[in-house]
Parts: structure tokens; C-alpha cells; sequence
């Protein structure tokens, strides 16, 4: 699924396939080539492309669907704005935060699923059908009428939701079959298009509800870009390795194995606190400017300068991580993120809210890009990584689910913004998911024997 570190081994002559997959197992780390075996077939694993002309078509194809998906999300802000405060102002901040969070939720509890198909040789199925379905669901959000929370949590919280999850991992997972070395980098650009697409979508969806165009049309103008490259992406991305299902010689999972891990379960525990908090700010940093007496301009800008750091916070820790290992560098962004969610308390003017937006926005993308690395660290063998993602992934879109109600119910007390509860609400469960994280991190260095992770 989101990482198939060895998916690029496994060659297209069948029988090379098992002498493959039989050597790296017996060897029992997928980053490990097959070097015992005496035959010719396995003393050489095939090489992967690392580049050229398709190999970067499909990573744009995969940057402009995580600009649409992705960065959809994490420019919610805007609307948890506008909803509010014109189109729901009778409900209360944690009821509008449902929307945004149940979207966010089937965009990685949708990994399962999707990354099964994908497994199985129904890439082009997952984004073709993902893609008219959060296509025709966008288009029913510009029909929502003001004070109908059923049709907006409709359209935008389910119908966008489900095509997230069919589009999302697959989108990401496709890069496997061209880089190896280079992976993390790759998919570093491939998650930069969500950091783009959030800045975009914010000035411009800001710009628009509130101007002459207002919210339908806003809501339209955000469609057509979708129309215009999903469709690209569709026609520009291939596949290049087998499927699973065209390999009937490849080793089952071990379930049991992959349950009984504990190290990897105290990173999946680890990736799941961090995800409860880390979200609040892109939620919430907008009406945090605006009820701290910032202008309304400042506060349109909040977010897309939050996201616009991101963007390089998804790239720059992704190529440290492919030298010096995932772990090390995501632990040190998961604490730094933990640490400034405190320092949100001082973003109540306008160098504040800048400070705390481009830190913020890079560290906590430098987490979001290199959990999927990291959690694929644990497969001992070259078919556990697709279905130890897409259970990590499952399983962290729980607490995207709850995480930003939450916040929303400790800051709403009796009409009032109390924002120093979220606030530590978040920072508390962020920091408690870096102190698993290196706690899973010492488990793969004892079996592993290495501090490369």
C-alpha cells in the first residue's frame, strides 16, 4: 500500500519472481538485497528507474491528487470559519468541526480498502472511481443551503470523504514501483501538491465566500480545478510493477506476526496520539486570529501561511530521512510540533500568528510525511508492508475522527472561547505520541542492530 519498499524486487518472469522473493525472505529485512543465493536470477535485484520521463509523470499525477484531496482538508479551516460564523452560526464549534473531521477520517480509514485494491491491480479503478465521486460530491456541497447541516455533512464530510479514501493512498503508494533509494524524497513531492493545494484553496476560497462570488460559486470554482486535474492525473498516471494477483507465487501474509509486534504497534499508538492534536491549528487558527482582535485579512492568511511552510516541511525532512532514516527525523519534528502548539498562546498579533504559522506548518508536515517510512520499517518481509500501512493508517484515522470535536467542545464554554484547553489538550497528546514513537524507535534498533532508522 503507502510504501512497497520491495514492490519494484519482484520481477516479471514468474520464476524469477519466487527465486526473488524465497532469497529476501530467507534474508528477513526487506531493505536488505537477496546476496546468498548463488543463481543468476537473484544475484542482481532489478533496478528501479529512480526518475525519468513516466516515473515523474506519475509523481505529479500523485501531487495533483493530494492537492485536491489533502489539501482540501487542510484548508477546512476556511470553511470551519465561514460556517460559523454565516452559514451554521446556531451550531456550536464542535458540531461544525464533525464535518471536517469525519472527511479527514475516511481519507485514511479509506487506506484499507484502497490499498487492498491497489494490491490487487486495481490502481486506475481506485482514483477513476474516487475521483467522480469526490467530483459529483463537491459539485452537491455548492447546492447546500445555509442552516442545513445534513446536506453540507453530506456532501462534504461523507460524499468528499469516501473518494478522499479511494484517491489518497493509492495516489501515494504508485511511487513505490519507481523509486527505491529516493523513495522518501518522491513521496515527499508527491505530499507537497496537499501543502500547494491547502494554500490555494485557502486565499481563494476566502477571497471568494466573502466577496461577490460567495459561497456556491466558491465552492464551484474549487470544483472545476478538481475537474481539470484529477482528470490529468488520471490520464498521466501508470503503474509499472505486477500486481499480487499477477504474482501467484508471492508469500501470505502473517497476520499473526504483524499482531504481535510490539514495537510497531507502540509506533502506530504513537502516530495516533500525535494525529489527535496535531490538527487543531489548521482547524482552528483562523477564528483563534479573529477572536483575538486580528483583522479579518490577517486571519484569511493564517492558514495558508501555516500551509505554505508545510510545503517544504514535506520535502526537506524526506530527503534527510532517506540518509540518515526516518525515525530520526520525524521524532525531532513530532516534539518540535508538540512544543509550539504552546506557543499558539502568543500568536495574538501579527508577527505572532506568522512565526508560529511557518514553524508550525514545517515541522508538523515534516511528522505527516515520514509516519508512512516509518511504519514500513517494521516488515520483515517484503508482503507485510502494504497491510502494516493500511492497518496504521486505519487505526490513525480514529483519532482524526475525534480530534478536532474535541478541541472544538473544550474551546466552546458557554458561548464563550476558552482557548487554553484545546490548546493543551493538543500539545499534551502530541508529545506523549513523540515519547512512544521513541519508544517503538529503541525496539526496531535492537532488532535491527542499527540506529540508521
Amino acid at each position: 500500500m503507502t510504501v512497497t519498499p520491495e514492490g519494484g524486487r519482484t520481477l516479471s518472469d514468474s520464476k524469477s519472481n519466487l527465486a526473488l522473493t524465497k532469497s529476501e525472505s530467507s534474508n528477513g529485512d526487506p531493505e536488505q538485497p537477496a546476496s546468498a543465493e548463488k543463481s543468476p536470477q537473484t544475484a542482481t535485484p532489478p533496478s528501479f528507474p529512480e526518475g525519468g520521463l513516466q516515473a515523474w509523470l506519475t509523481v505529479l499525477g500523485g501531487s495533483m491528487i493530494l492537492f485536491c484531496t489533502f489539501g482540501a482538508v487542510q484548508s477546512f479551516g476556511v470553511y470551519q470559519a465561514y460556517y460559523t460564523s454565516h452559514y451554521l452560526p446556531e451550531y456550536v464549534s464542535s458540531d461544525i468541526s464533525w464535518i471536517g473531521s469525519v472527511q479527514t477520517f475516511l481519507l485514511f480509514a479509506g487506506g484499507l480498502p484502497a490499498g487492498k485494491l491497489f494490491d490487487e491491480g486495481y490502481f486506475h479503478h481506485c482514483i477513476g472511481a474516487g475521483s467522480l465521486i469526490y467530483l459529483f460530491s463537491i459539485f452537491m456541497l455548492s447546492l447546500a443551503k445555509p442552516h442545513q447541516y445534513y446536506q453540507i455533512f453530506l456532501a462534504q464530510g461523507l460524499g468528499m470523504g469516501i473518494g478522499m479514501g479511494l484517491l489518497f493512498l493509492p495516489a501515494i503508494s504508485v511511487t513505490s514501483h519507481y523509486f527505491r533509494r529516493r523513495r522518501a524524497a518522491a513521496m515527499g513531492v508527491v505530499l507537497a501538491g496537499s501543502s500547494l493545494g491547502a494554500v490555494i484553496y485557502a486565499i481563494m476560497l476566502n477571497n471568494l465566500f466573502n466577496g461577490s462570488a460567495g459561497f456556491a460559486w466558491g465552492v464551484r470554482a474549487a470544483g472545476f480545478i478538481d475537474v481539470g486535474l484529477l482528470g490529468t492525473a488520471n490520464l498521466i498516471m501508470k503503474t509499472r510493477l505486477p500486481s499480487r494477483r499477477e504474482r501467484p507465487n508471492a508469500k501470505p501474509v502473517d497476520l499473526k506476526a504483524i499482531l504481535s509486534d510490539f514495537g510497531y504497534w507502540l509506533c502506530i499508538i504513537g502516530a495516533t496520539l500525535a494525529f489527535w492534536g496535531l490538527f487543531v491549528p489548521f482547524f482552528y487558527l483562523q477564528v483563534f486570529s479573529e477572536t483575538h482582535g486580528l483583522s479579518k485579512t490577517i486571519g484569511f492568511y493564517a492558514i495558508p501561511i501555516m500551509n505554505a511552510s508545510s510545503l517544504f516541511g514535506r520535502t526537506i525532512p524526506n530527503f534527510l530521512g532517506d540518509i540518515i532514516g526516518p525515525f530520526n527525523v520525524m521524532i525531532p519534528c513530532t516534539i518540535m510540533s508538540g512544543g509550539l502548539l504552546f506557543l499558539m498562546f502568543a500568536a495574538t498579533n501579527l508577527s505572532g500568528t506568522i512565526a508560529f504559522g511557518i514553524l508550525y506548518g514545517f515541522f508538523s508536515g515534516g511528522f505527516i510525511s515520514l509516519i508512512t517510512p516509518a511504519a514500513a520499517s517494521f516488515s520483515r518481509d517484503v508482503n507485510e508492508i502494504g497491510t502494516r500501512i493500511g492497518v496504521t493508517s486505519f487505526i490513525i484515522s480514529f483519532a482524526l475522527l475525534t480530534g478536532s470535536p474535541i478541541a472544538g467542545a473544550l474551546v466552546d464554554v458557554s458561548g464563550r472561547y476558552v482557548w487554553y484547553r484545546p490548546l493543551v489538550f493538543a500539545s499534551v497528546v502530541v508529545l506523549a505520541g513523540a515519547a512512544c514513537l521513541i519508544a517503538s524507535r529503541h525496539f526496531l534498533s535492537k532488532r535491527k542492530n542499527t540506529n540508521r532508522l
